[in-house]
């Protein structure tokens, strides 16, 4: 099938060659950004530490920039592959389709303190909290940059931006003008087909298309044998961009997938849904803007014989930036946000109310003044939102950051971010079979957990060719979900509550080396521990071991090449420290890249992941574990 599947891309790329021949000088190499001096790199914009666009160099906070350009040198195939170029992220392969992704700890398969956007759309579930991240997808050429907070950034994005904030951008429809038609297929990724085409349909009116899918293979269990757990999605949509004017620019973008997964009984899991999203956004100055975004979001998913459930999601964001007295840069908002999920349980599992409707409503604004010079800035701000679960949540945060010669910038921050209740924090159900008694049960009384975070950063580029970047973090949390015991005489039920403290601490390092101009290097490392401790009172007896599965130190090493003859070598080493309680072992891998550019409008390109070991681990216990492959796939790319 992958053979075939190669076969036929590669000849409708041969048949068409020809007319591409005359549209070379439109083309742009793909590594145009690579070629930046770092210098340039470090003035890259982006908006999601403060809302508004400003210099990566100059950002007060730990974040780390992919740019589309590291994606398609990486070799990732999707999402998550994609952010394990972020060394402030934790990444780690469930199976075929599932990952665990977080940041400062508390990974878990619904890691539920870590905010994910694409292009402004919350994409965490309200039924758990997490991000199903076999969902979230979409043709990787189309992305412009995927922005990686770790840290709170609750002030700015409200509640589950507790322990990091991923922003996926995608380009605008004028960067996208044209066909592209892109195929893949190896040992893993079975076969992949995307295609887009962009075009201006009136005066500074631009559109584009695209439809990708793709068939993954299962993962491997301990023994070698494979998972059933094999899958395919398919997806399409569209984006359009009109500058109705100078200052006013107007965005409509929509989505729809279906898939399906294999289970190991007799029937196959499914997932599908769309979205559709709309922003308009004017510019009254130089430091005053407006933009209103409204999307609606849909996702259903069936586990035969475990869960249905379907959520329905709308979403309306008012954000306005202007300065007063000609010092103060403020910011502020509103949001309104509805989700109506319906579910139906198996034997194995219950979720009540079947059918449950919730709002919140929110606010935020936030000032940001120079302390007597403009080298030294404070940045202070609140987030106030209202949910129907705990009422009106506050998070805070104060930021100072200081800017000096040579490109140096410190920072510290001390802020205050809540993960609100999720629907199965109060309405889970696990029986015990043939009883009428529950293992597991929601609590009535859940409360949101609290995190109080403190930091303290410094970046530099010291020279044009080398900068680097450390950030510390100290992390108190209150109210961290617990299980505890509702006879304590009886093991059973366990309810959920918020019995648990926990504290962490850690420091995270980048750097990047461009050793000539041809050579570039990157590298990162997080070192982190984490303990959590059930508070007075409590019953709990798990330590945690149920809310984090987290190593105490991870990194990375890459370097790309631009080689003679347009080739591209790129080599990625990555080391992760063992997850103690789910006695995950530490390991090793390394990941290659070669491409070869014989035309500005033609890429061909082979990559491997995981080539150290056929198979290996990097989360899950014991008696459940699926393993991640080795996968090497051969890829085309043509742009015409």
């Amino acid at each position: 099938m992958t053979v075939v599947f190669s076969v036929v891309v590669a000849f409708v790329l041969l048949v068409f060659a020809g007319p591409a021949s005359g549209q070379t000088s439109q083309i742009q190499p793909p590594s145009v950004l690579k070629k930046l001096s770092l210098d340039a790199l470090q003035q890259i914009e982006v908006t999601s530490v403060s809302k508004r666009p400003e210099q990566l160099s100059s950002a007060a906070s730990s974040i780390q920039v992919i740019t589309g350009d590291d994606i398609r040198r990486a070799g990732a195939t999707s999402l998550p592959e994609a952010l394990r170029l972020a060394s402030n992220l934790q990444v780690a392969q469930i199976d075929s389709h599932e990952w665990a992704i977080t940041a400062r700890g508390f990974n878990n398969p619904t890691a539920n303190k870590l905010l994910v956007l694409i292009d402004g759309r919350i994409v965490y579930l309200p039924l758990h909290a997490g991000v199903y991240w076999d969902a979230q997808d979409m043709l990787l050429d189309d992305i412009e940059q995927i922005e990686v907070i770790s840290g709170p950034g609750a002030t700015l994005w409200g509640s589950n931006a507790v322990n990091g904030v991923i922003n996926i951008i995608t380009k605008h429809a004028k960067d996208t003008q044209g066909l592209l038609m892109a195929g893949s297929g190896g040992l893993e990724q079975r076969g992949m087909f995307g295609m887009r085409y962009g075009t201006e349909i009136g005066t500074n009116l631009q559109f584009r298309a695209h439809g990708k899918y793709f068939a993954r293979d299962s993962s491997a269990l301990p023994v070698g044998r494979q998972a059933p757990d094999d899958w395919q999605v398919g997806r399409g949509g569209f984006r359009v961009d009109w500058d109705a004017s100078q200052a006013t620019h107007v965005t409509v973008q929509s989505e729809v997938y279906d898939g399906r997964i294999e289970q190991s009984g007799p029937n196959d899991g499914t997932l599908s849904g769309g979205n559709a999203l709309g922003r308009w956004s004017h510019t009254i100055s130089p430091d005053s803007d407006l933009s209103l975004q409204l999307y609606f979001d849909r996702t259903h998913r069936s586990i035969p014989g475990l869960l249905t459930e379907g959520i329905r999601t709308y979403d309306a964001d008012f954000q306005h930036r202007f300065r007063v007295a000609g010092k103060h840069s403020m910011v502020w908002g509103l949001g309104y946000r509805v989700s109506v999920s319906d579910q139906a349980g198996g034997a194995a599992l219950t979720i009540l109310p079947n059918h449950l409707s919730r709002a919140w409503l929110s606010g935020f604004v936030q000032d940001e003044v120079p302390l007597g010079t403009d080298r030294l800035r404070l940045t202070v701000g609140t987030k106030i939102e209202r949910n129907d679960y705990t009422g009106f949540e506050f998070q805070p945060s104060g930021r100072v950051a200081w800017t000096l010669p040579l490109g140096q910038t410190v920072w510290g921050a001390i802020s205050r971010a809540v993960r609100t209740p999720a629907q199965v924090d109060r309405g889970l159900f696990l029986p015990i079979p043939g009883t009428p008694l529950f293992l597991i049960a929601g609590g009535p009384n859940f409360v949101s957990e609290v995190l109080r975070a403190y930091e303290v950063g410094y970046r530099s580029q010291f020279h044009d060719r080398l900068s680097a970047t450390v950030a510390t973090f100290y992390n108190d949390y209150d109210h961290v979900r617990s299980l505890e015991r509702l006879t304590p005489t009886l093991p059973f039920p366990l309810v959920f509550a918020n019995g648990q403290r926990g504290t962490s601490y850690g420091a995270e390092l980048t750097a990047e080396f461009r050793v000539a101009d041809w050579w570039r290097i990157r590298s990162g490392f997080t070192a982190q521990r984490l303990r959590i401790r059930p508070g007075p009172g409590s019953t709990d007896l798990t330590n945690g071991s149920t809310e984090a599965h987290d190593p105490t130190h991870y990194g990375m090493l890459r370097q790309s090449l631009d080689l003679p003859a347009n080739l591209q070598m790129d080599l990625g080493f990555r080391f992760v420290g063992q997850i103690v309680n789910q006695t995950v072992p530490a390991y090793r891998e390394l990941d290659a890249r070669l491409a070869w550019l014989p035309r500005p409008w033609l890429e061909w390109s082979i990559a491997g992941q995981n080539l150290l070991h056929a198979h290996h681990p990097e989360f899950g216990a014991p008696a459940t574990r699926k393993e991640a492959e080795r996968n090497v796939t051969g890829k085309i790319v043509w742009r015409f």
